[in-house]
């Protein structure tokens, strides 16, 4: 099929990042069928025929692309009684599911067979690169799935992102989102609590940082989110990879932990506290870093917080070295004591 042959093309979730990558495919001059919860966005209300339901986007499209928060949702769109698998139940043949969305890769693996019995392909295909990467039509996707599949889908994919690799088979792409989210959380970590130790010890952290930004410590993490700390940016969505620790979610981490345990037969990890529910950006005293982003307790404190309450400021690393410790994995240049 042509690149620019116009396709009956299915999006079920508007939001930061979904409204932007489907625009891209609306400008493209592909025909939409929309779903989401809450208000549809300009321009969906009036350049795309907006479905009741996820099985009537399923019934309309050819490929059906998913992008919305967490397992649960995804599991509610596809196999709810009016979800995506009740949109194939009445032809499935030659149809395509993709989930953009990052979720856990053991249930990904499971939903995949479910959609695969029905007839239709399914692709994991989660992305990295946060809404500045969606809007730009930059996102990096990282894909699992049939390679036929795959191909048939790419040029779809071409107009959402720029690198875009199929890593193997269900389950692989969001695998390798976790891998993305596990290196950037510690990155985020690394780089808070750098900043946290110039400005205890004096130095102006935004000299400190234009500094390390001309070595070899230099980074796209200290590029983007070292600039938003030192700038006290912190609202959610607008990074590189979303926002700075505004409302931790700790499911990266978690799913990494599951996959890591689960999966690889890897030791017991030393999983996260992560924040207290209900909380904004004030983590448990302790808590190690998280996977979406969440340099918690370097950046409360780099927004003059200061230590925890009782609890003095020690720089440094922990007596025995750098790694994990009980209470978490926070232990790089400063903790409490």
């Amino acid at each position: 099929m042509s690149e620019n042959t116009s396709r009956k093309i299915g999006f079920i979730g508007l939001g930061i990042m979904g409204a932007p990558m489907a625009g891209h495919l609306l400008a493209a001059g592909h025909q939409l069928f929309v779903n989401t919860h809450g208000p549809v966005p300009d321009p969906f209300g009036t350049q795309a025929l907006v479905c009741p339901t996820a099985a009537d986007v399923a019934k309309q499209a050819e490929v059906i692309f998913i992008m919305v928060p967490d397992t649960p949702d995804v599991e509610k769109v596809l196999f709810s009684e009016n979800g995506v698998a009740a949109g194939l139940a009445s032809g499935a043949k030659g149809k395509i599911v993709v989930d953009m969305s990052s979720i856990d890769p053991i249930a990904t693996k499971e939903f995949a067979k479910k959609i695969l019995a029905l007839g239709a392909g399914y692709i994991d295909a989660p992305v990295s690169g946060g809404e500045v990467g969606a809007k730009a039509a930059s996102l990096t996707i990282m894909c699992g799935g049939d390679e036929g599949d795959f191909g048939r889908v790419r040029p779809l994919l071409e107009k959402m992102g720029k690198n875009i690799t199929l890593v193997g088979g269900n389950g692989d792409g969001q695998t390798t989102k976790v891998a993305n989210q596990i290196i950037v959380a510690l990155n985020i970590a690394a780089v808070g609590e750098a900043l946290v130790f110039a400005s205890k010890a004096g130095a102006d952290p935004a000299k400190v940082r234009q500094a390390l930004m001309g070595g070899f410590a230099s980074s796209r993490i200290l590029e983007v989110h070292g600039e938003r700390m030192i700038k006290r940016t912190f609202a959610p969505g607008s990074g590189a990879d979303g926002g700075v620790c505004v409302q931790p979610h700790p499911g990266s981490a978690r799913r990494a932990h599951d996959q890591a345990r689960l999966r690889a037969g890897l030791p017991h990890l030393a999983a996260p506290e992560g924040p207290e529910p209900g909380t904004v950006g004030r983590p448990r005293p302790g808590c190690c870093t998280a996977a979406d982003g969440q340099c918690g307790a370097a950046d409360e404190r780099l927004r003059g917080a200061g230590p925890w309450p009782g609890r003095p400021f020690r720089p440094g690393p922990r007596p025995g070295g750098i790694g994990p410790a009980s209470g978490g994995a926070r232990r790089i240049l400063i903790q409490p004591a």
